[in-house]
């Protein structure tokens, strides 16, 4: 890819996953030495693929893309579906896989009436239910939502697990899976149709290197 006038402007978030992303990012072409620099920099250049790096929070991905501030983004497929942004999802980058499930105390039957569920994505969680025909009581919890049912506060949890282990140390077990989760890319509806020349050849990039071409 050669640079451009105006680069792609691609939002990250910062930490384990952009940790996950890098290799893909340098495979496609890009130079992350910049992008993977200590520093409180917030917008990294990778001049020569004609690339911007925009490090946010997670949550604000696909708040930068839907709203034209970035072309493309790289967040979780739960930012995605709690957030319910309107972009474009062109790509499943096979990384930060893990799975969205509800959980309870083991041997714990379910309650009689209306359950109450203690979880990060109240969204997904509500949906979830609705699917099934179950009113449920959502609690939003910003943090140890396994605390929530040892505790008294729901009878279950929605949250994401990688191995489950945190769940087995607080007595927990899965009840069901919600949905399976990796980090995907995302794009502008706009930017999409209108920069195709820049765009199409970043995401066939990513591509191969997500498939190890």
């Amino acid at each position: 890819m050669t640079a451009s006038i105006a680069p792609l402007t691609v939002a990250l978030p910062k930490g384990r996953v952009l940790r996950a992303v890098a290799p893909l990012l340098s495979r496609a072409g890009a130079d992350v030495a910049a992008l993977l620099a200590d520093d409180r920099t917030l917008v990294r250049e990778s001049v020569a693929a004609g690339l911007r790096f925009l490090l946010l929070k997670p949550d604000d991905v696909p708040t930068y893309v839907e709203y034209g501030a970035a072309d493309l983004g790289v967040c979780g497929r739960d930012v995605l579906l709690e957030r319910t942004a309107d972009v474009y999802c062109p790509l499943d980058l096979k990384v930060g896989v893990c799975r969205m499930v509800v959980a309870g105390i083991v041997g714990r039957p379910p309650p009689a009436g209306v359950p109450r569920v203690g979880t990060k994505y109240p969204h997904i969680a509500a949906e979830h239910f609705a699917r099934r025909g179950v009113q449920a009581d959502v609690i939003y919890l910003q943090g140890s939502v396994e605390l929530a049912p040892i505790v008294g506060l729901s009878d279950v949890i929605v949250d994401l697990v990688e191995t489950g282990e945190t769940l087995v140390q607080n007595g927990l077990e899965v009840r069901e899976e919600v949905v399976r989760v990796s980090s995907v890319l995302v794009a502008n509806r706009a930017a999409y149709k209108l920069r195709q020349d820049r765009i199409m050849p970043f995401v066939e990039a990513l591509r191969r290197a997500v498939n190890g071409g």
